[in-house]
């Protein structure tokens, strides 16, 4: 950690947008990296790789809450966990009151979707393009409560911001309650006007709801700018934290009015740790947190957003006039960052997927539905621009 940070003090100087492109930069960083050498990981998404720094700090908490047991377990866990939220809280710029660790995203959010005081006709307002568990959860209510859900569909290329947000406001009415938005959408990788939604949405008395789990860590914002009412996210996916930690955040005065996934001992009013029982579970994996922030903070997020943004502009640039091509993200670089989309016309996603890793050792992950065809390409920082040069190849020989 000594080496890498005296690398980043030697580049103080240097703006995010400048050391975005310098390769001989980011391969130092990519050398703290354990990487399979059989396949280019392009499917950082669903879980970024663990830095073996981080990954021996990890290691070390298994090893030293195993050695104290049960002391830990009675001692300090629940300050250790306190201690690791307020961290995260700093990051996100809210209140160490309004922020818990869960497990991952699907747990902050399905705890919202299923801890409301659902009445049979209330209506529920989400997006065709939304994460699956959670429209999963919305349609356990609906069945459950006699919620209406009400779907939009997002399009992959939007002409303004009040495009989407008129998509959104056209699906409320007066019996909407509660509104899910992504602030990344997952599979193209889109960033959406979520500070606009959300305005909108509290102007017709409707609370939102915001799935995080592509932008926290990704790119910089602080959630109170967003005036959302929850917020959640994963951690091992932006923030490189090992597997088992997320946040959940509420708006203070929300707090009360949420069912806790697993009922928890009598709290004060506004206790947000009413919301966060789950019993035993691998307390080393909070510890890590620390860790992962300590190497996220060194990074820097204006600079890793800068190096997100440039990897996922160098291949996308280089494809998106291609005939046979179709990107499914965004150009503007304000609706988009790392994470982006691209399909092959007449190729199914599944065997575009199959072609490049089996003929170009790519990996990659496949989507097909939602007004979405073709797989997303997700690279981490310490990704080069010579393998994404192996993509940019493949998408140039691979025609139907």
């Amino acid at each position: 950690m000594d080496s890498l940070a005296g690398l980043f003090r030697s580049v103080s100087a240097v703006s995010p947008a400048d050391l975005a492109g310098n390769e001989d930069f980011w391969a130092t960083i990519r050398q703290g990296y354990r990487l399979k050498p059989d396949f280019i990981n392009l499917e950082n998404g669903y879980y970024n790789f663990v830095p073996e720094q981080v990954l021996e700090k990890f290691i070390e908490h298994v090893r030293e809450v195993n050695y104290q047991g049960s002391y830990y377990m009675r001692t300090v866990q629940v300050e250790n966990k306190k201690a690791m939220a307020a961290k995260l809280a700093a990051v996100a710029g809210c209140s160490p009151e309004e922020l818990i660790i869960t497990r991952n995203t699907t747990e902050s959010l399905d705890m919202i979707i299923g801890g409301r005081d659902w009445k049979p006709g209330d209506e529920a307002v989400m997006a065709e393009q939304d994460y699956g568990a959670m429209r999963d959860m919305f349609s356990q209510v609906s069945k459950r409560h006699g919620v209406v859900n009400k779907v939009v569909s997002v399009p992959n290329h939007p002409e303004s911001d009040d495009e989407i947000v008129n998509l959104y406001q056209s699906a409320i009415t007066d019996k909407t309650k509660l509104l899910m938005v992504c602030h990344m959408i997952n599979i193209t990788g889109q960033i959406l006007p979520v500070r606009k939604i959300c305005d909108m949405a509290h102007k017709r008395g409707v609370e939102v709801m915001v799935d995080g789990a592509h932008a926290f860590g990704h790119f910089a914002f602080k959630i109170p700018e967003l005036n959302c009412d929850y917020y959640g996210s994963s951690l091992h996916k932006w923030m490189s934290v090992p597997l088992g930690a997320g946040i959940l955040y509420v708006q203070k005065d929300k707090i009360d009015n949420i069912w806790p996934l697993i009922a928890s001992g009598v709290k004060e009013q506004g206790d947000i740790s009413r919301l966060n029982h789950v019993g035993t579970h691998p307390v080393h994996t909070d510890l890590a947190i620390a860790d992962a922030l300590d190497f996220y903070n060194m990074i820097g997020v204006e600079r890793k957003e800068a190096r997100l943004r440039f990897l996922q502009n160098y291949w996308t640039s280089k494809v998106r006039d291609l005939p046979h091509v179709i990107v499914n993200t965004p150009a503007d670089p304000a609706r988009s960052c790392g994470i982006a989309n691209v399909g092959i016309k007449g190729l199914k996603p599944a065997d575009l997927s199959d072609k490049l890793f089996k003929n170009y050792k790519i990996y990659t992950a496949a989507i097909d539905g939602a007004g979405v065809h073709g797989c997303r390409i997700t690279p981490n920082v310490y990704t080069s621009t010579d393998e994404l040069d192996v993509l940019v190849k493949a998408l140039n020989e691979l025609k139907q």
